[in-house]
């Protein structure tokens, strides 16, 4: 008896089990998959280890592994690449991205890495671009960072001064990707039934291209009394799991169905390597940060939208 099931899959476990010359040995990990006839354990270097269950002697779920400090140059970076832009454009490292002007981070200039050239004129460039396209010149910058104090610098100020800040989360895998309380369903290319609950009706023309322009994807989905009434975006960017378009219906919400969308979508991540997770929530939306703060997610970094200044 392995003492597990399949209702483990992402959790941290511990697994005693025998090896081909009769010695007990244990391996600790996530556990992957689990069926009647093996299971398999994740490493932390993603490394699968697969164990006959005629070979187990003891295997039960331990505590998660704590949450580290987060590599925040690298996040920045990989939550535009979870949701690539319509179009993107290089200057030097920084991407210049635009979706027709659906959402600000499909049409802003995302400032990470080096721009191989003077940050003057790499604005310059910014500049030139959006306006070739019609929008506004947006750049989304981590408040705090030298690159936002540089910004300012150079005469770019608070685009939208009336909204409140966006903050970015993190957690462990391990934290999120409890057995869901309802029947998540999960698709690599979103119907008509998800696009209408995510947008209260047609979607913007970009957003099909946006939505669905990663190469992990997942569309998740909660259907009751005969609908779906929830939705939400999971993409994987490396180790990384990214959850955006969380949206659930207005009559069915403070019923959990927010985290049930993050455990499916946490469940299918772990099984194709996933060890960390992101989500991006207005600081504003004090019931939806709640909920993701009472799933494990810390404040990795804060971001607002610069503009060129009046000259």
């Amino acid at each position: 008896m392995s003492g597990l099931s399949a209702r483990d899959i992402g959790h941290r476990v511990v697994v005693r089990h025998r090896l081909p010359g009769g010695q007990l040995t244990d391996v600790i990990g996530v556990l992957q998959s689990y069926d009647e006839n093996s299971l398999v354990v994740r490493h932390s270097d993603s490394t699968p280890y697969e164990v006959r269950l005629g070979d187990v002697s003891a295997a039960k779920r331990i505590p998660p592994m704590p949450l580290r400090p987060v590599d925040v140059e690298q996040l920045f970076l990989t939550t535009a690449l979870g949701r690539p832009a319509a179009e993107t454009v290089y200057a030097g490292q920084w991407l210049l991205r635009a979706s027709g002007g659906w959402t600000g981070r499909a049409n802003s200039l995302l400032p990470a890495g080096d721009p191989e050239m003077p940050v003057s004129e790499a604005l310059k460039l910014a500049e030139t671009f959006y306006t070739e396209r019609g929008l506004p010149p947006l750049a989304l910058v981590r408040l705090e960072s030298p690159v936002a104090q540089e910004f300012e610098q150079l005469g770019w100020v608070d685009a939208r001064p009336e909204e409140a800040d966006t903050f970015v989360l993190h957690t462990t895998l391990d934290l999120v990707n409890a057995a869901p309380a309802y029947d998540v369903s999960l698709s690599d290319k979103p119907d008509a039934a998800w696009y209408e609950t995510a947008f209260e009706g047609t979607p913007p023309p970009a957003a099909p291209a946006v939505m669905e322009g990663a190469p992990k994807t997942a569309f998740a989905a909660v259907e009751l009394d005969g609908k779906v009434v929830a939705v939400a975006r999971g993409v994987m960017t490396g180790h990384w799991l990214g959850v955006d378009a969380v949206r659930v219906d207005p009559a069915y919400r403070r019923r959990g169905l927010a985290t049930a969308l993050v455990q499916g979508l946490a469940r299918w991540s772990g099984q194709l390597g996933g060890r960390r997770t992101y989500l991006e929530v207005v600081s504003s939306n004090v019931a939806a940060l709640t909920a993701y703060e009472n799933l494990g997610y810390a404040l990795a970094y804060r971001y607002r939208y610069l503009t060129v200044g009046s000259r």
